[in-house]
């Protein structure tokens, strides 16, 4: 599969986050959000919740394992392979997703939990690329661009309104991200324009906003 259609799979401003990343560091980030992409398709797909946890426990199982384990079908899975040591913090990006299967309205925790598995993940891309006392702050980067993003998306009003409650308890200082992360930084700024009131792309102000901070910081 080539690059376009790769990108084609992912949600429009973290195409645009794409664009601000290093070209070495392009391939794994681009790996992290074709992951979240991958457990958002199942579950928002599945109709049987039992057979959406069967494969997020698929994914869970085989991103567990030694890189030259797993399958040799699933191309993500070797994108993925660089964070092999990250097994843990990819588990509770899986972890997150299926908080979301349970019964509607969701509770604040289960939402909190959808968010804190975006955090770890990046948290995990922080530590890889040599940048381990930024972790926490990538973790609150991604928890606060996670919440945003949910809470623009969420139709059900008891979960909206939790999503947003959450969103609004946010540490929303701009995160301090070294440049490796800037794409991180473009969607925490974008989720920090809404708040989840609003989708992150809402018009030009939100372009300048990614522009500013993919080019300056």
């Amino acid at each position: 599969m080539n690059d376009s259609a790769l990108l084609d799979a992912l949600p429009t401003e973290q195409r645009l986050a794409l664009a601000y990343a290093r070209a070495a560091d392009k391939p794994l980030i681009l790996a992290i959000f074709l992951l979240d992409a991958r457990l958002a398709a199942t579950v928002r797909g599945g109709r049987e919740p039992v057979l959406a946890q069967i494969k997020l426990a698929w994914w869970r199982e085989q991103l567990g394992k030694d890189a030259g384990d797993r399958p040799a079908g699933e191309p993500l899975l070797a994108m993925l392979a660089p964070l092999a040591g990250e097994s843990a913090a990819l588990a509770r990006l899986v972890d997150g997703w299926e908080h979301m299967l349970g019964d509607s309205p969701l509770p604040g925790d289960a939402l909190e939990g959808f968010a804190d598995g975006r955090a770890a993940a990046f948290g995990a891309l922080a530590r890889h690329i040599g940048a381990p006392a930024a972790a926490l702050e990538a973790e609150r980067a991604a928890r606060g661009w996670a919440l945003a993003a949910l809470a623009a998306k969420l139709g059900q009003a008891e979960e909206r309104t939790a999503a947003l409650a959450l969103a609004a308890r946010h540490d929303w200082r701009r995160p301090a991200l070294p440049r490796r992360l800037r794409p991180l930084a473009v969607l925490h700024g974008l989720a920090r324009r809404t708040r989840g009131e609003g989708p992150l792309l809402d018009g030009p102000a939100a372009l300048f906003t990614a522009t500013r901070i993919g080019l300056l910081g």
